[in-house]
């Protein structure tokens, strides 16, 4: 009963969002598989340069990353609300941010720790792009950030200078 009006939800949301919503879901079950089968370090050399929480870029904010960056953690939190698996907030950082880099949208992947109440420690990791807090957030007041991943994706693209010229545009008749 519960399984239909989830898919009822999901039939009255629009082709896009149900789109965004598969993706999503690939997202979160593959970083469900890494994250239980890959060490850390590995999963890090996806994520770019490990940064001090100070180092990390101001965000790049353009409309349209806007737009999708808060799309897409609308996508990621309501799958993992739903998945058949416990999807944590790790597993919703990789998600979240493996498709904002799909679509070249600059993010930052930050880590915290912090004494929890139930646990000695609390660690958390969340998302932020385009000036959108993407999964993960609220962030606890406990914790503490040690850390961040700038990503692969230039923040913003450099500009282009004399020793890297745009392309140019072959003018008609050109040879390749």
């Amino acid at each position: 009963m519960a399984i239909a009006r989830k898919l009822r939800t999901l039939a009255g949301a629009g082709p896009r969002r149900q789109m965004m919503a598969l993706e999503a879901g690939a997202c979160l079950a593959a970083a469900r598989v890494a994250t239980g089968l890959l060490p850390f370090r590995i999963i890090a050399g996806w994520l770019g340069p490990f940064v001090p929480p100070a180092a990390a870029p101001a965000p790049f904010v353009r409309a349209d990353h806007k737009r999708a960056a808060q799309e897409i953690g609308w996508a990621v939190r309501s799958v993992a609300a739903h998945a058949p698996f416990k999807a944590v907030c790790l597993q919703q950082a990789l998600a979240a941010h493996a498709m904002l880099r799909r679509r070249g949208i600059p993010s930052v992947v930050r880590f915290g720790a912090g004494r929890g109440d139930a646990k000695p420690l609390d660690a958390h990791a969340w998302v932020d792009a385009a000036g959108v807090a993407v999964t993960g957030h609220p962030v606890a007041p406990h914790i503490a950030e040690i850390g961040c991943f700038t990503g692969r994706t230039p923040w913003p693209p450099p500009a282009p200078d004399a020793a890297h010229p745009p392309p140019r545009a072959s003018a008609a008749g050109d040879a390749p």
